[in-house]
């Protein structure tokens, strides 16, 4: 995390501060209800030093994160296209805008495959909307000691990873205001539905053909479920991911709204999803979390 320290470039962000104290197994991850934001902070901050692994199981920690939309540039591997032209921006101030009010402060949960862009799309909804942004997988390499994903997996096993997973997204749960990118696999889990339907969970999907160019682009190193395939970098993305698609496709469709991007992609003319910008991506997500809201209010549930 030292490294993802040094690389922000920090431009109005916000400060979510998270207190553990906990006697739990497999050193998961536990949040106090308590958080405080504070406007403008320039640093990402952590107290306490990174634990020994025989010391992961029991431990207190206090951690200051900080969120910021414009931290970084988008990565190939969330979009090939990060440009977003002023009519788009406008777009997306009045949509966030109308929608605002709408989800009176719940928190927006994105899910989909890897490479998906919900990180990248997250920032830009989290910003548009006065929200603080998280990512899941980061909160799980925090709770244990700063470990990669790809570690966590390598050093430890995937259960381990979902086990602390389950418990960031339970932490994140008691909290309002907040976008949440999720890690692909959070689906499968029934009991991390009930901690996102808590808010307004969000499907971003992406043809395969596209996220495999997307991961392949940047390689698969970070990727455990795709690391150990033989092949070039495209095929074993395909691939893996094709196996993934079918084992997940159900669990995905469970989301209150749907942002497939070929939709989009139709409606601007475009062949090719990867000619759609984030910004673009997130007007849609807005509006799908509209539709969904409206759906339910017209029904005689009030959110």
């Amino acid at each position: 995390m030292e490294t993802a320290a040094n690389n922000l470039s920090l431009q109005s962000c916000t400060l979510i501060r998270f207190e553990k104290s906990v006697n739990k197994p497999n050193g998961y991850l536990g949040f106090s209800q308590r958080y405080v934001e504070e406007k403008s902070l320039q640093k990402l901050s952590f107290s306490g030093s990174r634990p020994r692994r025989d010391l992961i199981r029991s431990r207190r920690v206090g951690l200051e994160i900080s969120s910021c939309y414009k931290n970084s540039p988008a990565s190939a591997l969330e979009s090939e296209n990060s440009y977003a032209s002023v009519d788009e921006a406008l777009i997306l101030k009045k949509k966030s805008q109308d929608v605002s009010s709408h989800i009176n402060g719940r928190c927006l949960y994105l899910v989909g495959m890897m490479g998906s862009g919900k990180t990248t799309v997250g920032k830009i909804l989290s910003e548009a909307l006065g929200y603080s942004f998280f990512d899941s997988d980061k909160l799980v390499e925090q709770a244990v000691g700063g470990t990669s994903v790809a570690q966590i997996f390598r050093e430890h096993s995937e259960a381990y990873f979902r086990d602390n997973e389950t418990e960031v997204l339970e932490g994140l749960s008691s909290m309002c205001r907040l976008v949440v990118a999720t890690g692909g696999g959070a689906v499968i889990r029934p009991i991390n539905w009930k901690y996102m339907k808590k808010g307004i969970t969000v499907w971003l999907d992406v043809p395969l053909e596209a996220l495999a160019r997307r991961i392949a682009a940047v390689g698969t190193d970070s990727r455990p479920l795709l690391n150990h395939e033989s092949g070039d970098a495209y095929t074993k993305a395909f691939m893996r991911l094709a196996t993934l698609s079918e084992e997940r496709g159900e669990a995905y469709a469970n989301a209150d709204a749907r942002v497939f991007l070929p939709h989009i992609a139709a409606k601007q003319g475009h062949g090719d999803v990867s000619a759609l910008t984030p910004t673009a991506i997130a007007i849609e997500a807005l509006m799908k979390i509209k539709d969904f809201l409206n759906g339910h209010e017209s029904n005689g549930r009030n959110y």
